[in-house]
């Protein structure tokens, strides 16, 4: 039998954070970032000073805004077995792809309403 990790209670610490800084996004851009820096912040309380972590680790997919998941992970990530040890393991994809979920839907809405973000540039 596998032990199941979980991750939800430091996903419940980032969240209020998360949503503040996601609903003041004023960019698709914004978005982008707000969703690199908070999962940057996961893995670095997840995995501490075992492993060297880079903006943009995970990623927000655009492109993948209409499938799941919608966040890519990157290949030097992937290729490390303790990282994928975890990966697998655990919660991690699920609050990851919350986490996504709620970005996918901010961006979606920046997309749809470009005038709001042109107006916010002019001021």
């Amino acid at each position: 039998m596998t032990i199941q990790l979980s991750f939800s209670k430091d996903e419940n610490e980032l969240l209020p954070d998360f949503r503040n800084k996601i609903s003041k996004a004023e960019s698709t851009e914004d978005v982008k970032k707000v969703f690199a820096q908070t999962t940057g912040q996961l893995l670095i309380r997840i995995f501490g000073d075992k492993l060297k972590t880079e903006y943009e680790d995970i990623k927000l997919n655009p492109e993948a805004l209409n499938r799941a998941p919608a966040f890519t992970v990157a290949e030097h990530l992937k290729s490390r077995t303790d990282f994928m040890e975890i990966w697998d393991n655990s919660d991690l994809p699920h609050v990851v792809g919350r986490l996504a979920q709620t970005a996918q839907n901010r961006f979606k809405h920046l997309e749809k309403h470009p005038e709001k973000t042109n107006a916010k540039i002019r001021m």
